[in-house]
């Protein structure tokens, strides 16, 4: 584990943005479990979290036309509980980090992990979160 110190600007970074910051498993699931969509950000300390995954979250938040009904991160490595309780809602998905879910009804419809976020630009990961959150999230119309 880092000094808080070290990791406090990665998590105000996001909580800017808008995300609400969980840190125990308690506040994961009141999130997940709730009907509707979850956006779960797993942040990180590595450089393509910063240089990439959130730039890109931030991206796609601010230019989305859809947006989940909650938008929560961990942060792996640092909110061990935290983190290990949302990659539960991740099933049959290796653990990475960075990482960036999209929940329905605490059921995973969407990842993206580390893999793709190392091979991708910020705007790259933003274009394709704005397309999953349209895909995802979009309200009905009646």
């Amino acid at each position: 584990m880092y000094p808080e110190l070290m990791v406090i600007p990665m998590r105000e970074e996001l909580v800017r943005a808008g995300i609400q910051e969980t840190r125990t498993a308690d506040e994961v699931d009141g999130a997940v479990t709730q009907p509707g969509t979850t956006l779960v950000v797993v942040n990180s300390i590595c450089g393509c979290a910063a240089g990439k995954m959130r730039p890109g979250v931030r991206l796609a938040l601010a230019n989305a036309t859809s947006h989940p009904d909650r938008k929560i991160t961990v942060f792996a490595g640092q909110d061990r509980e935290a983190t290990e309780r949302a990659r539960s809602y991740f099933e049959g998905n290796p653990p990475t980090s960075p990482a960036v879910a999209i929940l329905r009804d605490g059921k995973l419809v969407y990842l993206m992990q580390r893999f793709v976020i190392e091979q991708s630009t910020a705007q790259e990961i933003a274009q394709e979160l704005m397309r999953a959150f349209d895909e995802f999230c979009a309200k009905a119309t009646v």
